[in-house]
């Protein structure tokens, strides 16, 4: 049970960082907590189905077109709700993104109706892969683990190896600095909202394939517990979100297994980690504790 457990936590763990990333990304390089994250979720997931049942798409092309969606849908969101209060109190930018967030909710809520509804069906069904006689696993979770550590070296080798990664890196140790050395810094900014945006998508789609099922507020709570992700592992670290969310994931995991019949729900654990990690560590595993002088 305990390698059953593990293994399904580290397969809710890279749908986590999936999610995480771009968070993580964002808050680099604008310290911008991004409240709008989890409706980008969402709009990949719907944007896949909708690949899929109006435009015949099979299921690998309608998940990078509800990745492109959700991208684009990042980029405007960055642009009208985040770019305008650019160097405001950052009160204020997170109060526009939650209300983008409300207003995108209310949108599919008028669209697609608040009752939840089955990812349509595809060529390729959810099955279970045994690996051993007491151990499965389903397909499209190994396909979120296989997906999720391609991701990951993508973009590393983009951040590392190409010049807009390279001017992702310098604005996020220094946006002014970087501005004057010639960054095209919205242009910064736009591209890391649509990896960002991109990845989460991803993740989304995912979950809807794996559970058979959409609705409009799907992305909140998976949101959220991104917050804890970044938190945990540390405020803009990138191997922090990556760890992190495979603490998370092992961690809901087990207490799913082990914990049935608690008091306390498997999606309060991510809180619970989070107030227990803002009191004994603020900066995160991985964060750099800054003095204030």
């Amino acid at each position: 049970m305990l390698a059953q457990q593990l293994l399904n936590g580290i397969a809710l763990g890279f749908t986590y960082i999936l999610i995480a990333v771009g968070l993580t990304m964002i808050y680099g390089v604008l310290k911008l907590l991004h409240f709008a994250h989890g409706v980008i979720y969402t709009v990949g997931a719907f944007s896949a189905m909708i690949g899929i049942l109006y435009l015949n798409m099979n299921f690998i092309v309608a998940i990078l077109f509800g990745m492109i969606i959700a991208g684009i849908a990042g980029v405007l969101v960055e642009r009208l709700a985040y770019r305008p209060l650019r160097g405001t109190h950052p009160i204020t930018t997170l109060i526009s993104g939650v209300g983008i967030a409300i207003f995108v909710e209310s949108l599919f809520q008028a669209i697609f109706t608040s009752d939840p509804r089955g990812f349509p069906a595809t060529g390729m069904k959810v099955e279970p892969i045994h690996i051993t006689s007491s151990i499965s696993l389903t397909n499209s979770k190994l396909y979120i683990i296989i997906v999720g550590l391609v991701c990951l070296l993508l973009l590393y080798a983009f951040l590392k190896w190409t010049k807009m990664g390279v001017a992702i890196q310098a604005v996020s140790q220094d946006m002014r600095a970087a501005s004057l050395m010639g960054v095209n810094v919205n242009q910064v900014v736009a591209v890391t909202f649509f990896i960002g945006s991109a990845l989460a998508a991803l993740a989304g789609a995912f979950v809807a394939y794996d559970f058979n099922s959409l609705f409009p507020t799907m992305g909140s709570i998976p949101g959220l517990k991104a917050f804890c992700v970044v938190v945990l592992g540390g405020l803009g670290s990138i191997p922090g979100t990556i760890i992190g969310g495979l603490i998370l994931g092992i961690v809901e995991s087990l207490s799913e297994g082990y914990l049935t019949g608690m008091v306390i729900d498997k999606d309060a654990i991510a809180f619970v980690i989070l107030i227990l990690i803002l009191l004994l560590k603020p900066s995160g595993l991985f964060g750099k504790q800054v003095e204030k002088v």
